[in-house]
């Protein structure tokens, strides 16, 4: 008879789309870290969907960060097992990054489909896939460290 394995000694599996979601996160990051550093009125203007004289809002800091930020989760997907901590320094500072702007530009912006945009999709939509590969990660960490050395 073919019996199954038990429950306990399943081995889990950290596959490499799992990278690849990591990588395209911290890509779309830093892209967007770029646009608010270097394109910031611009980009506020947009987002604003204002077609008339440029509202004057700060976004280099803001824009540094995000791509610190997106620099960290790029860096994660080489390593995810063993570089935990930059995974969870990602998701960290997505989260940051989704209340600094709720705090700091929807004030001025307004609720409209281009801030609904970044907000639901750049900033908390990544944070579902990426907290799903953390725990995937966690696990295969936690079951690399019972291995018998």
């Amino acid at each position: 008879m073919n019996n199954p394995e038990p429950a306990s000694t399943k081995i889990p599996h950290f596959t490499m789309p799992m990278r690849g979601l990591i990588l395209i996160s911290g890509m779309m990051t830093v892209a967007w870290g770029a646009f608010f550093k270097w394109f910031g009125p611009y980009l506020v203007n947009w987002l604003a969907m204002n077609s008339g004289p440029g509202l004057e809002v700060d976004t280099v800091i803001y824009g540094s960060f995000v791509l610190i930020v997106g620099f960290l989760l790029f860096l994660s997907a080489f390593y995810p097992i063993s570089w935990i901590y930059l995974l969870m320094a990602g998701i960290g500072g997505k989260l940051i990054s989704a209340v600094w702007f709720m705090i700091g530009y929807i004030e001025v912006l307004g609720w409209n489909k281009r801030t609904l945009f970044h907000l639901g999709f750049n900033e908390l939509f990544w944070l579902i896939p990426l907290s799903l590969i953390l725990w995937k990660a966690l696990e295969v960490k936690k079951y690399l460290q019972s291995l018998p050395e």
